[in-house]
């Protein structure tokens, strides 16, 4: 269990979570495992099939304005629990109002790709000090794709409008994406990335990313409806039918230091091999079903990782960023953050 932002969340399997006076106690198995005032939050957030939230604290929670959502142990949005006079009416219409101003939402996004760029950075410093024992020319790449995120950068920071936005940040993936196959280590040259093909995917690498992408989008929606955020209206991704944009502009910040890392090592430890794909009919190249469990399977021990949050100063497990991320979007939205945090990875 993790309390961040005045949000409670449970990632107890078999929890059983009630109103105790005007606390919410956590049991487990007899045992009292938490107790928190309910006046000191403004969500919970319960992971897992098995847990139980008892009727008089969800009508506790609806009286205070305490949003309770419940998610499956992936993460998944599942439903949410919300009184009458719900708070996210007022947060929806700051969220539309904003959306509709590009002044106004300029920062937001400013800040979101500011935070994809530095991180994609870091990604190919990483792994251009990893190199610098072994393959030189491929480290030299890798520093000059990092030297030119540097340039997208700063470049970002004295721009005045979202396009010119969008354009660095397509340059900057373009810049990024040209040296990914120096991160790869494995000798195999089927695994490599032939440019980046998405509907479908034409090579295991892309296949690979594509997947990862996929789980991520999923937990940034989660993320988004469990903290009463509209995931289809966007800043960086306009309004589109069926497009949950909200949900994407958050991914943009974790693509390199979640979904990335993730194909990287499972790619470079070959726990995922050229035999893990298969092609279809379309020429389209996709995971094999027994292999999208071992993705699965390292995907959900990553997020069990802690680290330390920048802007909160306090440790959490990755599954947690984009939740906490989302709720940062709203605090700003609400006014009461002056500016929106975006993820930074150390």
């Amino acid at each position: 269990m993790k309390r961040h932002l005045n949000t409670l969340f449970v990632t107890l399997e078999g929890a059983y979570l009630h109103k105790d006076g005007e606390a919410v106690e956590v049991r487990l198995g007899g045992e009292t495992k938490l107790r928190v005032p309910l006046l000191n939050l403004d969500g919970i957030v319960v992971f897992g099939y098995d847990s139980i939230v008892s009727a008089a604290l969800l009508g506790a929670c609806a009286e205070a304005d305490v949003t309770v959502s419940f998610h499956t142990p992936n993460g998944k949005f599942l439903a949410a629990s919300r009184g009458f006079t719900s708070g996210n009416i007022a947060l929806r219409r700051a969220q539309y109002r904003i959306a509709d101003a590009p002044e106004s939402s300029l920062a937001i996004v400013r800040n979101i790709v500011l935070a994809k760029l530095a991180n994609s950075r870091a990604i190919l410093q990483r792994a251009a000090r990893d190199h610098s024992a072994g393959d030189s020319a491929a480290g030299s790449r890798l520093r000059d794709g990092a030297e030119l995120l540097g340039h997208r950068v700063r470049a970002v920071q004295r721009t005045t409008s979202i396009d010119e936005i969008r354009g660095y940040e397509g340059e900057g993936a373009a810049s990024y994406f040209a040296v990914f196959n120096d991160m790869l280590t494995v000798a195999d040259n089927s695994l490599r990335l032939n440019g980046r093909t998405r509907l479908p995917p034409l090579d295991p690498v892309n296949a690979l990313l594509s997947f990862c992408y996929n789980l991520l989008m999923h937990d940034c929606r989660s993320a988004c409806e469990s903290c009463g955020l509209d995931p289809q209206c966007g800043y960086l991704h306009t309004d589109r039918s069926g497009r949950p944009s909200l949900a994407l502009d958050l991914m943009e910040e974790f693509r390199a230091f979640l979904a990335d890392r993730a194909a990287l090592s499972l790619l470079n430890r070959r726990q995922i091999t050229a035999g893990d794909f298969e092609t279809g009919e379309s020429g389209g190249v996709y995971l094999r079903e027994k292999s999208r469990k071992k993705l699965l399977q390292h995907w959900q021990e990553r997020k069990t990782d802690e680290i330390r949050h920048p802007f909160l100063d306090e440790k959490t497990t990755i599954g947690l960023l984009p939740h906490l991320q989302a709720r940062l979007l709203a605090r700003h939205l609400r006014g009461d953050l002056d500016a929106y945090p975006a993820f930074l990875t150390a």
